[in-house]
C-alpha cells in the first residue's frame, strides 16, 4: 500500500507542475437592451488572459483586459476604459488575490474630470 501512495502522490506533484496545454474560447452576444457585449479568453499554462468588449446602442463603449495567474492564490489584475455616449472617459486599474479564505482587492479610479478614486475590499470567503 506504501508503493501506492507514493505513486498517487507522485502523479497528483506532476499534475500540480505540469505546464498545462493553451486553450482559447471566444463568443459574442446581444444585450438585453440592445447593446453587444463580446468576451475572449485565452490560457497558456497557470496563466490566463481575457478581453471584454461592451457596445451599447447610444454608443457607450467599455472595454477591459485581465491576466491572471492560476494557483493556491489567484492573481489577477483587470485594467478598463469606458466611455459614454457624450465623449466622457473613465479608465482604472484593480488588482485581485483570492486565497482559500479570502479575497482582497486593489484599485486605482480615473473619472472624466481628472478625479481620481482608490478602492481597497477584503472580505472572507
Amino acid at each position: 500500500m506504501n508503493g501506492f501512495k507514493a505513486m498517487l502522490a507522485a502523479t497528483g506533484l506532476f499534475l500540480l507542475i505540469a505546464p498545462l496545454p493553451s486553450a482559447a474560447a471566444e463568443w459574442s452576444r446581444d444585450t438585453l437592451r440592445g447593446g453587444e457585449i463580446t468576451r475572449s479568453v485565452t490560457r497558456d499554462g497557470r496563466f490566463y488572459f481575457g478581453e471584454t468588449t461592451r457596445v451599447g446602442k447610444n454608443g457607450a463603449t467599455y472595454t477591459a483586459q485581465s491576466r491572471c495567474h492560476d494557483g493556491v492564490v489567484d492573481r489577477c489584475r483587470r485594467t478598463y476604459t469606458a466611455t459614454g455616449p457624450e465623449g466622457r472617459t473613465r479608465s482604472g486599474s484593480v488588482v485581485t488575490a483570492r486565497g482559500v479564505g479570502s479575497v482582497r482587492s486593489f484599485g486605482l479610479h480615473a473619472g472624466p474630470g481628472g478625479d481620481v478614486g482608490i478602492g481597497f475590499r477584503w472580505h472572507r470567503r
